[in-house]
C-alpha cells in the first residue's frame, strides 16, 4: 500500500511540474490560434504521462535494460499520440474556425437583411404614397391645369421607373446571394462593354453636367459573362455620376497587370469618409447625407455596389475603392484570359 502511495505521489509530482510548465506556455501563447492551443494541450498531456512513467521507473530502481525498455515504449507511444493528435487537432481547429466564420457571416448577413428590409420599405412606401396622392388628385379632377397634369404624369413615370429599377436590383441581388447566378463566360472586348455602358449612362451624366471620359487605348479582352460584365461597368459609372457634383468628371480606364485584368472608374465626388470605405459595398449603404442621391429620380436603393461586388466575386475577381486627390476610384480586377 505504501509503495502504491509513493508511486502515485511521484506520478502526481512529475505530472504537476509538466502541467504548470504547460500552463505558463499557454499563458504566453494566449493570443495565438486555436490550433496552437490544441497542440500545446496535447503535448502537455502526453509529456505529463511520459514524465510520470519515467519518474516512477527510476524510483523503482529498475535495471538499465528494463528502464531503457520502459522509456522507449513510452516515447514511441508519445510520438504516436502526438502525431494522431496533431492531425485531428488540426481538423478540430479548422472546424472551429470555420464554424466561427460561418456564425460571423450569418450575423453579418442577418444584419444586412434587416437593414435591406428597412431601406426597401422606406424606398417603396415613400414613392407609393406620392403615386397614390397624385393618382387620386387626377382621378377626382382636383388638378385640371394642363401643365400640372403633365407634371404629375411625368412624376408618376419617374417614380414607376425608379421602383422598377429597385425591384430589378433586388431580384439580381437575391440570385447572387442564393447562388443561383449562372455565368456563361465568353471572350468579351472590354472596350465594347465600356462603350455601351457610357452610351447608356450619357443621358444621366448630361442632365447633371458630368463629363464621361474613357481612356483612348489599353483596353484588354476579358473572359466573363457579357451581361454581368455590362452590369458591373454600368453600376460603377452610374454610382460615380450620381455622387459627383455638377461640372465634374468621371474617368474610366483598363489594362493588364500581373496576370489579371483591371478596370478603374475615377470620379471627382470629393472623396468618401475613411470610416465608410469598408462599407460602400454593403447592401443598402448610402453613406452620409452629402452622398445621398437626390430626388430627381436618379437615386437608387443602395444596391448597385453590392451587386457589383457579388458579380465580380462570382467571376473569381475582387473589387475595391480608395480615395484620390479630388474624389475616389473604384477598381475591379478579374482573372486574365
Amino acid at each position: 500500500m505504501k509503495d502504491t502511495l509513493l508511486i502515485g505521489l511521484y506520478s502526481l509530482a512529475a505530472g504537476g511540474v509538466v502541467g504548470l510548465a504547460g500552463a505558463g506556455v499557454l499563458r504566453l501563447l494566449r493570443g495565438r490560434s486555436i490550433l496552437v492551443h490544441v497542440l500545446v494541450l496535447l503535448a502537455v498531456t502526453v509529456l505529463a504521462v511520459v514524465a510520470g512513467v519515467a519518474t516512477v521507473a527510476r524510483a523503482m530502481f529498475l535495471s538499465g535494460h528494463d528502464l531503457w525498455v520502459v522509456l522507449v515504449t513510452v516515447t514511441a507511444s508519445a510520438v504516436i499520440s502526438l502525431g494522431v493528435g496533431a492531425v485531428f487537432g488540426h481538423r478540430l481547429a479548422a472546424s472551429a474556425v470555420w464554424a466561427q466564420a460561418a456564425r460571423d457571416r450569418e450575423r453579418h448577413l442577418e444584419a444586412g437583411r434587416r437593414e435591406l428590409v428597412a431601406w426597401v420599405s422606406h424606398d417603396l412606401r415613400t414613392p407609393l404614397a406620392g403615386l397614390r396622392a397624385m393618382a387620386e388628385a387626377l382621378e377626382d379632377g382636383i388638378i385640371r391645369d394642363p401643365v400640372t397634369v403633365d407634371d404629375y404624369h411625368r412624376r408618376i413615370r419617374v417614380e414607376t421607373d425608379r421602383m422598377t429599377r429597385l425591384v430589378d436590383d433586388l431580384f439580381e441581388l437575391s440570385r447572387i446571394n442564393a447562388g443561383a447566378l449562372q455565368l456563361v463566360p465568353t471572350t468579351v472586348p472590354l472596350s465594347e462593354v465600356v462603350s455601351d455602358a457610357i452610351a447608356g449612362v450619357a443621358p444621366l451624366a448630361a442632365s447633371r453636367r458630368i463629363r464621361l471620359v474613357a481612356a483612348d487605348s489599353g483596353w484588354p479582352v476579358v473572359r466573363a459573362g457579357e451581361r454581368e460584365l455590362s452590369r458591373i461597368v454600368s453600376n460603377l459609372l452610374i454610382n460615380s455620376v450620381r455622387y459627383t457634383p455638377a461640372d465634374g468628371t468621371v474617368h474610366i480606364a483598363a489594362g493588364h497587370e500581373q496576370g489579371s485584368v483591371w478596370l478603374a472608374v475615377s470620379d471627382t465626388c470629393g472623396g468618401i469618409p475613411d470610416g465608410d470605405l469598408s462599407r460602400v459595398f454593403d447592401v443598402a449603404f448610402r453613406g452620409e447625407r452629402a452622398r445621398t442621391p437626390g430626388t430627381d429620380g436618379s437615386g437608387g436603393g443602395g444596391l448597385g455596389l453590392a451587386i457589383v461586388r457579388g458579380l465580380v466575386e462570382a467571376h473569381g475577381g475582387r473589387v475595391g475603392v480608395r480615395n484620390t486627390g479630388s474624389g475616389c476610384q473604384f477598381e475591379v480586377r478579374l482573372p486574365a484570359t
